[in-house]
């Protein structure tokens, strides 16, 4: 078992902790489940891994940290490569699920106006940051926010019908439209033509550009 680290306030796991953790149990759980597919029980492979029947029940039940050798020993008596036991943890990926009518409220030009922002989700710990937003406008407004910022935009109209501006020239989006244009330039609603208006927009950027 590996050992335990706490935060500053004494009663949660470091994230180091959980990642560890997280390791170990993907881990057993490959190990498991290759045993059980060569119908070996804990005992016949603890024998033929020259490891303690203990030991290879702690190591299934992910409740400690087998060396590069046992995983070595172990992935032999398997016949399987010792990269196979990484697979489960490897495959851990972030996930968002947003329920329709939820999102997070963003407040963004135009936002109280007749214009709401609701993001979709978030990228984490990537050399890139994607931005996916539900933008509604259910009001007739004046106001129509500019933006530019860094990147790479797709825009594709779900309801409504809008004029759209990029640069110097205007595009009418109607649902099933899409518009995919280079952030950099000043972009943003031009007239609104047909309420209420929705339209899915997802940003890409380079997040070591900050």
């Amino acid at each position: 078992m590996s050992d335990q680290v706490s935060s500053g306030n004494g009663s949660e796991p470091a994230p180091e902790q959980h990642s560890v953790e997280a390791l170990e149990i993907a881990i057993g759980k490959q190990v498991r489940a290759s045993r059980k597919r060569l119908n070996l029980t804990v005992a016949a492979l603890a024998k033929q891994a020259q490891l303690s029947t203990g030991m290879l029940s702690k190591i299934e039940n992910g409740q400690t940290s087998p060396s590069l050798a046992t995983l070595t020993s172990l992935a032999n008596a398997l016949q399987v490569p010792v990269t196979s036991f990484f697979r489960g943890y490897e495959e851990q990926r972030d996930v968002t699920y947003i329920k329709a009518g939820e999102g997070l409220p963003i407040e963004r030009r135009g936002s109280g106006a007749g214009h709401q922002y609701h993001l979709l989700g978030h990228t984490i710990g990537k050399p890139y940051n994607i931005e996916p937003y539900l933008i509604t406008i259910d009001d007739e407004s004046e106001v129509f926010p500019v933006f530019q910022h860094a990147g790479t935009e797709l825009i594709y109209m779900l309801e409504g019908r809008v004029t759209y501006r990029h640069a110097n020239k205007s595009y009418t989006l109607n649902p099933g439209d899409t518009l995919f244009f280079d952030a950099e330039a000043s972009h943003g609603p031009d007239e609104i033509l047909k309420l209420p208006c929705r339209y899915l927009s997802i940003i890409v950027s380079d997040s070591t550009n900050g």
